[in-house]
């Protein structure tokens, strides 16, 4: 992977540069599915946070849970749950556009002070083409997304997943940039197009 394809995964479309990860424990909590499904969805974030060497915990002492993932078959299932147009402002008119958009899923970061991302909510709607994703495909790929705050097109024309042997797995490109981005020295939020370089400095390079 080259600079400016490091870059490309955190410029957005109007041209700002913009890499933030978590400032602290990620404590995830996920509505809407089985027992079965939610470990295999708890499992793929732990797997994430582990390779990016950081860190999940059990309580927030400022939110409780920092992360929120919702499943659901509709959007409007999500003006039902209780207080969450709390934690979401203007949560109407989002479902509202996320319907006419016919979107399937939909991720909003809050950020500390520093800029470093302290909560995540993960809306994932399960329409046709969702549905017929295996599960731990969809939650690897759910779990990358939210891992670091990435340009909203990063991933428009390639996914971070892909097939080996017939399973999804990470692409190695990304895990290393993911590995990169949360090395102790650089910064937790990074808005100079330079920390694309500090990244591909951190890379593995081919024996």
């Amino acid at each position: 992977m080259t600079p400016d394809q490091i870059s490309h995964l955190f410029t957005r479309k109007d041209g700002t540069y913009l890499c933030a990860r978590w400032g602290r424990p990620i404590v995830p909590v996920v509505f809407g599915v089985e027992d079965a499904t939610l470990s295999v969805v708890k499992g793929a974030i732990e797997a994430v946070v582990t390779l990016a060497g950081h860190k999940m915990a059990e309580f927030d002492p400022e939110l409780g849970v920092n992360l929120m993932v919702f499943f659901c078959r509709d959007w409007a299932e999500l003006a039902e749950v209780p207080d969450l147009d709390r934690l979401v402002p203007d949560l109407a008119p989002l479902l509202a556009r996320l319907k006419a958009a016919e979107a399937n899923q939909y991720r909003i970061f809050r950020f500390d002070p520093e800029g470093a991302i302290r909560a995540c909510f993960v809306f994932i709607r399960m329409d046709d083409h969702l549905s017929a994703v295996p599960a731990a495909t969809l939650a690897l790929s759910q779990a990358v997304q939210l891992i670091l705050l990435w340009s909203d097109t990063a991933f428009q024309d390639a996914s971070p997943l892909v097939l080996a042997e017939g399973v999804a797995v990470l692409r190695p490109d990304i895990a290393g940039v993911i590995r990169a981005a949360y090395d102790p020295v650089l910064p937790a939020v990074a808005t100079d197009p330079s920390h694309a370089l500090r990244l591909f400095a951190r890379l593995p390079r081919p024996v």
